[in-house]
C-alpha cells in the first residue's frame, strides 16, 4: 500500500487549484487523481469565453482558464494519475483505484479532497411521456459533442431548461446553423445567469417561454417534433396551452447533481438540499480529514468561486496533516426567509481566517430585499440587494473577530428580509 499526505479526487478546475494550494502551504507528498485522459475537467469543453474575471481579471475561455492552473501544477511537480477510475475510501482514508498500467491500487491518505464535480440530471428523472428516439440529449453531451467531437446533433432544435449549460448551448447550436425554437422553463424565472440570458438568447433572437415544459415527446426511430405546455403555480400543464413545435433535436438543461456516490460510500453527512456533503467553515465534511470542494460539494455558476473555495479547501487540508488543528464550539449556521442553504453549515471560529466567506442561493426571484446576519438573534449586518435570483450564488462574510467576541455563541443565521 502506498502512502500520501494528501490524494484529491478530480483534476477539474476544483482539484488542481486545492491541490496547488496545499503544495504551496508546505505539502511535498499530494496526488491527484483523474478519471478522464486528461487535466481540466468539464472546462475542456467549454470554449466559450467568460472565465477568469474574478481570479485572473482577464477573460478567457474554459480551456484557457484550466491551462493556467494544469501549468501552475506542473511547475509544482505535483504528481496526477490519468486515467484513474477511485473505487472506494474508507472512514481510515484508504483510497482504492485502479488504471491500466497499475492496475487495482490503494493509498493510505492522510487527508482526501473530493473534488469530483457534478453530473447532468438525466431524462429519465423528467418523466416526459413518449418514446425514446435519437436526437434527445444532455445539453453537456450535445457541448461534447460539438466542441470535442466536430459532430452536430442536429439542425432543428429545442432546449428544456434554462441552465446555463442550456442557454450556452442555444447560442453555440445558433452559431453552428442550426436553429433554436425556443428555450423551455418550467418555473416562472430562469435559473442561468442573466448574462447568459442576454448573450446567449436575447442578441440572438431566441425566445425564452418560463412557466413552459415538454408534455408529449413524438417520434420513434428520431425526434420529430415536442408538445410545450404552460403550467400553473402547482407546477402542472394547463389544458388548452399546447403548443407543438417541430424538430429534430432535444437538448436537457434542467439540473446539475454533485457527483457524491463516494462521500457516500465514507458515511459523509449530506445536504439535502445542495446534494453535497455538509461541510464546516474548513470544508471539512462529517468525515475527519475529508474535504470537498467545487461542485460535488454545491453547483456553482462561476469557475472563480470553485477555485477559490478549492483553494481553501487545499489549504485546510494541509492544515491537517500538519497537526494546526484545533478544537473548538462548533456553531450552526442556518437560512431563513428564502435562503436555501449555507456553505458552510457549520464553524468553528478557532479554525477561521480573519474572514469567511458563506455562499448560499435564494429559492425565489426577490427584488428590493436585505440580506442580514444575526448572531443568536442579534443583527450584525445587512446589505441592499436590488435583485436576487436562484440563478446567482449570494454570499456574505463573517469576520473572525465577530464570533470569537461572542462567547458561547450557538446559531449564526443569514436571511432574506423586506428592506427597511
Amino acid at each position: 500500500m502506498r502512502t500520501c499526505d494528501i490524494v484529491v479526487i478530480g483534476g477539474g478546475p476544483a482539484g488542481l487549484a486545492a491541490a496547488i494550494a496545499a503544495r504551496e502551504a508546505g505539502i511535498s507528498e499530494i496526488l491527484v487523481l483523474e478519471r478522464d485522459r486528461c487535466l481540466g475537467g468539464i472546462l475542456n469543453q467549454c470554449i466559450h469565453n467568460g472565465f477568469g474575471l474574478h481570479t485572473f481579471r482577464e477573460e478567457l475561455t474554459g480551456p484557457e482558464y484550466a491551462e493556467r492552473f494544469i501549468r501552475r501544477a506542473e511547475e509544482l511537480e505535483i504528481p496526477c494519475l490519468l486515467e484513474t477510475m477511485v473505487m472506494d475510501i474508507t472512514p481510515g482514508k484508504v483510497v482504492t483505484a485502479m488504471n491500466r498500467e497499475d492496475g487495482v491500487f490503494q493509498i493510505q491518505a492522510g487527508a482526501v479532497i473530493l473534488a469530483m464535480g457534478c453530473r447532468e440530471r438525466p431524462r429519465g428523472a423528467l418523466n416526459i411521456p413518449g418514446y425514446r428516439p435519437a436526437g434527445i440529449y444532455s445539453a453537456g453531451t450535445a457541448q461534447r459533442l460539438v466542441n470535442i467531437e466536430g459532430y452536430m446533433p442536429g439542425r432543428e432544435v429545442v432546449i428544456l431548461g434554462s441552465g446555463d449549460i442550456g442557454l450556452i448551448m442555444a447560442r453555440r447550436m445558433t452559431l453552428e446553423g442550426a436553429r433554436v425554437h425556443a428555450v423551455a422553463e418550467l418555473m416562472p424565472y430562469s435559473g442561468g445567469l442573466k448574462r447568459n440570458i442576454v448573450q446567449c438568447l436575447d442578441d440572438y433572437g431566441i425566445p425564452l417561454k418560463l412557466s413552459h415544459t415538454v408534455v408529449q415527446i413524438h417520434g420513434k426511430e428520431r425526434l420529430t417534433g415536442v408538445t410545450l405546455a404552460k403550467v400553473g403555480a402547482d407546477r402542472k400543464p394547463v389544458p388548452g396551452t399546447e403548443e407543438f413545435i417541430p424538430c429534430d433535436t432535444l437538448l436537457l438543461s434542467v439540473g446539475l447533481i454533485p457527483e457524491n456516490e463516494l462521500s457516500g460510500e465514507i458515511g459523509v453527512e449530506m445536504n439535502r438540499i445542495t446534494n453535497g456533503p455538509s461541510v464546516n467553515e474548513s470544508l471539512e465534511t462529517s468525515a475527519e480529514g475529508v474535504f470537498a470542494c467545487g461542485n460535488v460539494l454545491h453547483v456553482h455558476d462561476l469557475v472563480d468561486y470553485v477555485s477559490q473555495e478549492a483553494a481553501l479547501a487545499g489549504k485546510n487540508a494541509a492544515r491537517y496533516v500538519m497537526g494546526d488543528w484545533k478544537e473548538g464550539l462548533r456553531i450552526q449556521l442556518e437560512g431563513k426567509g428564502g435562503v436555501r442553504y449555507t456553505v458552510p453549515s457549520a464553524v468553528c471560529p478557532e479554525n477561521m481566517e480573519d474572514k469567511l466567506t458563506v455562499r448560499f442561493r435564494v429559492g425565489d426571484v426577490y427584488r428590493d430585499r436585505q440580506l442580514c446576519v444575526y448572531l443568536d438573534g442579534e443583527r450584525i449586518s445587512r446589505a441592499k440587494k436590488r435583485v436576487m435570483g436562484p440563478g446567482e450564488m449570494e454570499s456574505v462574510i463573517l469576520k473572525k473577530s465577530d464570533l470569537l467576541a461572542r462567547p458561547g455563541l450557538q446559531k449564526i443565521t443569514v436571511a432574506v428580509e423586506e428592506a427597511e
